[in-house]
């Protein structure tokens, strides 16, 4: 299966994370570079705007980390608290990250743990097998 085929299949996961969690509004799966890769919630505009927000604030947090003793500049989880509600964005696999808007009634707690819990399901589906190196003719 290819990576374009997992991310179709995506849809359910990322319900699931909504629909578990109460006050969840937004749900968006990135690359690295700021595409948006899988959403629930948002119109396409939105989640493109997202991703590439996320993208920036990864960056931002990724200079703080590098500050830090015995960091290698890795993000694991970003949190925001802003007028209105949270931003959540967390390392799903390799090179991509799940971004999470919810309003102000959210669980923090229950938000970050099935945060986590999609994140493990997440990088089984954009796992891809290491590639084999080329043999000389």
């Amino acid at each position: 299966m290819t990576t374009q085929q997992r991310l179709k299949n995506m849809d359910w996961l990322l319900k699931d994370l909504a629909v578990t969690v109460p006050c969840t509004r937004h749900i968006v799966l990135l690359s690295a570079d700021g595409l948006c890769m899988a959403q629930w919630g948002a119109d396409k505009d939105t989640a493109d705007r997202l991703a590439a927000a996320s993208s920036g604030l990864k960056s931002l947090a990724q200079s703080v980390a590098a500050e830090l003793p015995h960091s290698e500049g890795g993000v694991r989880m970003v949190v925001l608290e802003v007028d209105g509600g949270f931003f959540y964005l967390m390392a799903a696999a390799a090179n991509s990250y799940l971004a999470v808007t919810a309003d102000e009634g959210v669980d923090a707690g229950l938000m970050s743990q099935r945060m986590r819990d999609l994140v493990i399901r997440i990088g089984d589906h954009l796992a891809s097998p290491p590639r084999a190196p080329e043999q000389a003719p």
